[in-house]
């Protein structure tokens, strides 16, 4: 395994969830040269992608069934039925429904009054005493009421089936295993030969259905039998009786709820656990969360039907529907593509997040305090899916984002200094009122008066523009693109070495977070931020110095050496004290690895820059974050743990609002083993559970979110997604179904920012 250019390679290793990837060298120096690509990748085989919906209703939901294609919905006032997106009342049915079962081909109601059925003519009452539960079992319809069993006749009569009183008030009733079994306040048993229970090898009666282990709790709310196991929803866990062992599934085993109310059989091999805080989907040993106003109306989930790949969860507020389509992450890709143009998230070549104008009443684009950062990381996704697909699409993409980068610059009149965003006079949408650290927000006209840019630039911009420009350079520029890109960076770099270090605004003073010289590293804040910025700054000048050859850069860069910043580098990622942690200055950090990495052959230096970024690696490897992994991977040939990078990916909601999660009360809060959590919290967390994000934020934050007020772009995504591509790590689609790889339109569309109108950009020498 060797790298071009003489570059060593890394020693392969195995480690995180065990599936090694032998890595190779890039195919050739005109593709991305000195990186590695993966011998092996993850295949883009189809996966269920879910997306969801809300339906508010007035009374809580008690009770949900599926009968003949229709759902119907059992409140507290009533029997509802759902329709498309609306649910109308059943006039027949006004009181309470407690519980709703199919049961013997029909449609079985429990109420406060007794027992209803529905046929053809609507619904009748079949028994008048207070009834528990309904169930068929070898071709009888079977009632509980009390603690007796009662069979329903051919012509509706209702017979008594059990020669003995059980010794509690039956609850559930349930067919397993060919048996029936009946469940009771803190007991299960089985019913049998006419009778409850058995007895045990001393001739004593027994209601217990195990003859090992314990129930998690006697407070036990439903009971279901899937596959070969009887499970019991209790408010300690799930029992699990298997033959006659009976375990617990709880906190520990990996179940994030232990509350748990109701269960429900999924479409697959799947089973469904509503709890008091949300729903819960356990899958081949997984379980996906489900909770929170991205998924449900309200977490107390009291009921669960599935229809198809529908999911139906009945709360105190209404209905939450998860639906699942087969996707592959192209298909995925392709989804985010058009969201960005359907929703409104590009503008003047940029793309933004979306912000909830409350006087508007409507989605507006957010012209940040960082613009040119962000859509950094977008020009490198378009840079990576042009050089996988070589579609003209791709180029376009990445040509219109580079040139709107290198107008940031422009517009300043100060060469090589970037402006951080770009706002067009009476324009719709919000403008950063708010500048670094606390200061007031600088902006200043252009030179044409049309447009205002962003000052107090930070080293965020020059990171994501010295990335995104090298990857635009190597796998789509034109000569004369080449050339731009080329003398762009020349800029800033230069810009650097004749202020001594630093980012100097039109004021003639350094911006707020542009300072990396030596008398800035004097200070307390800057020892603090040193190791950072000695990344920074080395991979800017080395960068230079290898694009453009020229003689200046190599002497900026053998100053630095003498000042002694290759050996800040080695503490670039502080993790003490941890309220001081800001966890967007990893990626800053691998912004600039990717580059300081790829250009420096001394290896006395190489060897020092690899201990420091496998040190910071290390710290952020416990996230799972698929750009981290992809980066790491491709840098040095190690193993990047792309099953749970893909895992990441796929478990991106199609909804890209930010609403508000809360994770912090779950009981699986625990670090994986072969992890270790060194910026404190315990654990990542799928988007699904949290929220859609950029590579600066911290996967393992619990609790968080905007209430579905912001709309985040889906930049990040996609880079880490034609990133993985490109070197590898994910394998194209194998299908060429068009449902598979395509989207016709993104969900709720409508909700989208307005077109922007104003001024167009204006051309760039």
């Amino acid at each position: 395994m060797n790298m071009t250019h003489g570059c060593q390679a890394a020693a392969f290793c195995c480690r995180g969830l065990g599936l090694a990837l032998a890595l190779a060298a890039a195919v050739s120096h005109a593709e991305l040269p000195r990186t590695f690509r993966a011998d092996r990748a993850v295949a883009d085989t189809p996966y269920l992608q879910e997306s969801g919906r809300k339906i508010s209703l007035p009374s809580p939901v008690q009770a949900l069934a599926i009968h003949e294609g229709a759902v119907f919905v059992g409140t507290r006032s009533g029997l509802l039925r759902l329709e498309g997106s609306a649910v109308v009342a059943d006039p027949a049915l006004t009181v309470p429904v407690q519980r709703l079962v199919t049961a013997s081909g029909k449609l079985w109601a429990v109420t406060p009054g007794g027992l209803l059925r529905r046929d053809a003519s609507g619904w009748r009452e079949i028994v008048k005493r207070p009834v528990t539960d309904v169930v068929e079992f070898r071709g009888s319809t079977v009632v509980a009421s009390g603690n007796e069993l009662f069979r329903i006749s051919a012509d509706d009569a209702m017979e008594p089936w059990s020669t003995n009183k059980a010794r509690f008030a039956v609850t559930r009733l349930v067919a397993h295993q060919e048996s029936l079994f009946v469940q009771g306040p803190g007991r299960l048993t089985t019913f049998a030969f006419g009778r409850f229970g058995g007895l045990d090898a001393y001739g004593f009666p027994a209601d217990v259905a195990w003859d090992w282990g314990s129930l998690p709790s006697t407070t036990i709310r439903d009971v279901l039998s899937a596959g070969s196991g009887l499970y019991l929803a209790t408010d300690r866990g799930l029992g699990v009786l298997r033959g006659m062992s009976l375990t617990t599934l709880r906190g520990e085993q990996g179940l994030p709820i232990e509350d748990t109310v109701c269960l429900a059989r999924g479409f697959t091999n799947d089973l469904w656990i509503g709890t008091t805080r949300g729903a819960i989907r356990w899958v081949d040993g997984r379980f996906d969360y489900f909770a929170g106003r991205r998924w449900l109306e309200d977490d107390h989930v009291h009921a669960i039907a599935v229809e198809g790949r529908t999911v139906y969860l009945g709360t105190d507020r209404g209905l939450g529907i998860l639906e699942y389509e087969p996707y592959t992450l192209a298909k995925k890709a392709a989804y985010y593509e058009r969201h960005l143009e359907e929703w409104g998230q590009k503008r003047l070549g940029f793309v933004h997040k979306l912000e909830w104008d409350a006087g508007l009443k409507e989605y507006v684009r957010e012209i940040s305090d960082n613009d040119g950062g962000y859509t950094g990381n977008y020009l490198a996704a378009q840079a990576y899916r042009y050089a996988v697909t070589k579609e003209p699409a791709a180029r376009r993409e990445a040509t219109n984002t580079f040139h709107a980068l290198r107008w940031l610059e422009s517009m300043t009149g100060i060469a090589g200094f970037p402006a951080r965003s770009v706002w067009a006079k009476g324009e719709r949408g919000h403008q950063a009122g708010h500048g670094s650290g606390g200061y007031a927000a600088e902006w200043h006209d252009t030179a044409d008066g049309r447009f205002e840019w962003k000052g107090d630039t930070s080293s965020d911009e020059l990171c994501s523009h010295f990335y995104a420009f090298g990857l635009f350079l190597d796998l789509v520029a034109t000569p004369e693109e080449a050339s731009q890109a080329r003398a762009h960076m020349a800029r800033v770099a230069d810009h650097l070495i004749q202020n001594e270090w630093k980012l100097m605004d039109r004021d003639g003073k350094p911006t707020r977070w542009g300072r990396w010289d030596p008398e800035y590293f004097q200070t307390e804040e800057g020892l603090y931020d040193r190791g950072l910025q000695a990344v920074e700054l080395l991979s800017f000048i080395k960068t230079a110095e290898v694009l453009t050859g020229e003689a200046r850069f190599a002497a900026a860069y053998r100053r630095l050496v003498e000042l002694g910043y290759p050996a800040f580098t080695l503490r670039a990622r502080n993790t003490f004290p941890p309220d001081s942690i800001l966890h967007f200055l990893d990626e800053l950090a691998f912004w600039s690895w990717w580059n300081l990495l790829r250009h420096e052959q001394d290896p006395e230096l190489r060897a020092l820059y690899r201990r420091s970024y496998e040190r910071s690696y290390e710290v952020v490897r416990v996230e799972q974050n698929p750009w981290f992994n992809f980066l790491y991977g491709a840098l040095t040939g190690n193993d990047a743990e792309p099953l749970a990078s893909v895992e990441h990916l796929r478990g991106w909601p199609l909804d890209l609002r930010a609403w508000s999660y809360q994770n912090s009360h779950r009981t699986d809060l625990r670090t994986p083993p072969g992890y270790v959590a060194l910026k404190g919290g315990t654990r990542t967390f799928p988007p699904r559970e949290t929220e859609p994000l950029r590579w600066d934020h911290w996967l393992m934050q619990a609790d968080g979110g905007a209430g579905g007020n912001d709309v985040v772009e889906p930049g990040a995504w996609l880079l880490a997604y034609w990133m993985g591509r490109y070197h590898g790590f994910i394998s194209a689609p194998e299908t060429t179904d068009p449902a598979l790889l395509n989207v016709v339109h993104t969900h709720d569309r409508e909700l989208g920012a307005k077109p922007y109108d104003g001024p167009a950009r204006p051309g760039i020498p």
